[in-house]
């Protein structure tokens, strides 16, 4: 399985809505990280889908050359 280019090494915090679907980029090249913005066209690597089941704050890793499962990506934080 060929890896995603280094896109950083700290998490971005993103408030998601309920319901609401989200494509993580996998490759690293995205100009709008975490998201995919299509960078990966021609390439192996398809964004990974991650629908809110509740409006709250995600931590998105950033594509690296270390992840191999894009659903280490959810890293949720209780606001209360």
């Amino acid at each position: 399985m060929t890896k995603g280019q280094n896109a950083g090494n700290e998490p971005i915090a993103v408030e998601v809505e309920k319901d609401k679907s989200y494509y993580w980029c996998s490759c690293g090249e995205s100009k709008n990280q975490p998201f995919c913005d299509g960078s990966h066209k021609d390439t192996e690597f398809t964004p990974a889908t991650y629908k809110a089941e509740e409006t709250k704050t995600v931590y998105f890793v950033l594509a690296n050359k270390l992840i191999t499962n894009p659903f280490v990506m959810d890293h949720t934080v209780n606001n209360n």
